[in-house]
């Protein structure tokens, strides 16, 4: 079953690299776990998800972190923008990266959409020991294509005055966020402390497309603003015993997928 599904997909890669006719930007930053640092020279090799032998483009970061921009396949801009096409409107890569010093990397399923330009930041943990594999991170089907639990429906008015309710004094932007990667119960998911901005940018570009106008970008960022920071207002989560402000799961909160890239389009100035 696994051999056939893969055997799919390949054969879906080498057509989507046949057939696409639009292209799609991209530019790696990369840096360090520990320090921030950007760090220069780090190889990227990319390739279609699915495809992995089959090398598209190799580069190299410079003394800023960051690779040169480059151009990539991507389906149709039309398919993006059509509510009822059934065609995949993104084009899937895997990137791979390597630099001395530092645990290889590898990100397999980033979204390149037509006509916009894609941000991959990439943090690497330095390297203790050559045994050491690296890290792998998948980045699953975007919510408008794939298929996820639908949000569990909550009261639009909450009470507040419940014994041993925390809610704050005033309602404010938090630095950072603290993201658990899973269901409230899932003991093993891990948490995330995100900067707000980035978690905004990330929600975003998870659940909307950045091809879409302007204004419908930012009507859509403004709702995802306004849900999470409600559940920093009410402390939703810590009320209820949990050491997280929002969750990844889309039966619950927004969707947020650790590792994915972000569109530079009105998407990123909205958040």
């Amino acid at each position: 079953m696994d051999y056939s599904r893969n055997q799919r997909r390949n054969s879906q890669a080498i057509r989507m690299q046949q057939e696409h006719i639009d292209k799609g930007k991209l530019q790696i930053q990369i840096t360090s776990q520990v320090t921030a640092f950007p760090i220069q020279n780090a190889q990227v090799s990319i390739s279609y998800t699915g495809v992995p032998e089959n090398t598209l483009e190799k580069l190299q970061t410079d003394s800023s972190g960051q690779t040169e921009e480059i151009e990539l396949a991507a389906p149709p801009i039309e398919y993006s923008l059509n509510p009822e096409s059934d065609q995949q409107p993104y084009s899937e890569y895997t990137l791979n990266v390597e630099a001395e010093g530092f645990e290889p990397v590898s990100i397999s399923g980033a979204e390149i959409l037509a006509d916009v330009t894609a941000i991959q930041n990439i943090s690497m943990r330095p390297q203790v020991t050559q045994e050491e594999s690296g890290e792998v991170f998948v980045i699953h089907a975007h919510t408008l294509y794939g298929e996820y639990p639908a949000k569990i429906a909550e009261d639009e008015i909450k009470p507040v005055t419940e014994s041993g309710e925390i809610v704050l004094s005033r309602v404010v932007i938090p630095e950072f966020v603290v993201v658990h990667d899973g269901s409230p119960r899932d003991s093993t998911a891990k948490n995330y402390y995100v900067r707000y901005r980035d978690y905004i940018k990330n929600v975003a570009s998870s659940e909307i497309y950045a091809t879409w106008p302007d204004s419908t970008i930012r009507a859509n960022v403004l709702a995802i603003m306004s849900f999470t920071l409600n559940r920093v207002y009410t402390e939703w989560y810590r009320n209820k015993g949990y050491d997280f402000t929002i969750t990844s799961s889309t039966a619950f909160s927004s969707w947020f997928r650790a590792n994915r890239l972000n569109f530079h389009t009105s998407m990123a100035s909205a958040g």
